[in-house]
């Protein structure tokens, strides 16, 4: 098992690490809008989903990886209806590659954001 940490994205504020690489597999912990200073994003869904983005390619590149690996999403929002406007800056930054997926809506996210987003993906 291997810790993950990069200070291109936003440090743990809790116990726990950025992601873990376990049998060539990478496990991010939920990205949320935080620049990597730890400043909240303000804004609506789009500008809050391209910091989770930025978020999800520093952690992936510290652990040798890339969007074009990852398996697996799971997207948390506080509002379902936010959810068109955050699947069109998702799939801007997937372009064809299209991994499973699943989204769900939440009652509360840390820090009331609008969104956070964890991954799994292949490390190569």
């Amino acid at each position: 098992m291997k810790v993950v940490a990069t200070t291109n994205a936003p440090a743990a504020i809790g116990p726990y690490s950025q992601g873990i690489i376990v049998n060539g597999m990478f496990y991010s912990s939920g990205q949320i809008p935080l620049t990597a200073a730890g400043e909240l994003v303000e804004g609506d869904i789009t500008a809050q989903t391209n910091q989770v983005f930025a978020n999800l390619k520093a952690v992936l590149e510290a652990a040798g990886t890339s969007l074009d690996n990852i398996v697996k999403t799971t997207v948390f929002m506080k509002d379902m209806n936010d959810f068109v406007a955050m699947n069109e800056v998702y799939a801007s930054h997937f372009g064809d590659h299209k991994p499973a997926r699943s989204a769900v809506e939440v009652a509360r996210l840390p820090k009331d954001v609008k969104v956070e987003i964890e991954v799994i993906a292949i490390v190569k």
